[in-house]
């Protein structure tokens, strides 16, 4: 089965990037159609798609959609058990729906004060104590997550839906120079290492749109994803 996927700009949505990697990371077929945001054909495009207002939306064959990236993920867990989007043990596999439904709702300060910009890295961004706070907690809930984990850089081990749900997160930190403990560093960087994830930056640079709407008035540089040569 092929599903239809609906997003917003790579550079920039963070949810779109969530509701595509819940395909990308765990092969699942998908045709991806891109619906540009601060565009005046954004809700049109969206009509189609009804009862949807949002991106992510996605769509199986049957005519089932989900129009959450959340709902994408207990939709495509329901229909493809062997994909492994959640953990098989039952304490890690309710903490890390908990983790998922936290990110989908928390944070509020890191998302307001850090929007996902994946053109470039931010300098001299300074994080308020609300985003500091945010942090700490994104920290100790990944230190619980790996405390859990049977081995692999992911934070139960294999690749899962609560590591899509976090990629965004490990892209503000790189590009915002966030700070994380050593081990939170090393989870950001496995994301920015993570195949799937290159590919859509590469995807997203390779459309060159920039949206004013993300500027921080800061100096920048290059984000930090590794380059094409280290592999």
């Amino acid at each position: 089965m092929t599903y239809d996927l609906l997003i917003g700009d790579r550079s920039y949505s963070s949810w779109s990037l969530r509701g595509w990697l819940l395909f990308a990371a765990f092969d699942i077929p998908v045709r991806v159609r891109l619906n540009p945001m601060r565009d005046p054909a954004f809700a049109r495009t969206l009509r189609d798609w009804a009862p949807a207002r949002t991106v992510p939306t996605a769509r199986a064959a049957d005519g089932a959609q989900w129009h959450d990236s959340l709902a994408i993920a207990e939709g495509l867990a329901e229909r493809h058990p062997e994909a492994g989007h959640w953990p098989a043990p039952p304490r890690a596999r309710a903490l890390a729906r908990s983790m998922a439904c936290e990110m989908h709702s928390a944070f509020r300060d890191l998302r307001t004060d850090c929007p996902m910009n994946l053109r470039v890295r931010w300098e001299g961004f300074e994080p308020s104590e609300a985003v500091l706070a945010d942090l700490a907690r994104i920290d100790a809930l990944w230190s619980a997550a790996r405390d859990m984990a049977t081995g692999g850089p992911w934070l139960f081990g294999p690749y899962g839906a609560v590591d899509a749900f976090f990629a965004p997160v490990a892209i503000r930190i790189a590009g915002y120079g966030l700070p994380v403990s050593d081990a939170g560093r090393a989870y950001v960087d496995a994301h920015l290492d993570h195949a799937p994830l290159r590919r859509w930056r590469a995807e997203g640079e390779a459309t060159n749109r920039t949206l004013a709407t993300y500027d921080q008035a800061l100096p920048t540089s290059a984000f930090p994803m590794p380059a094409p040569d280290d592999h």
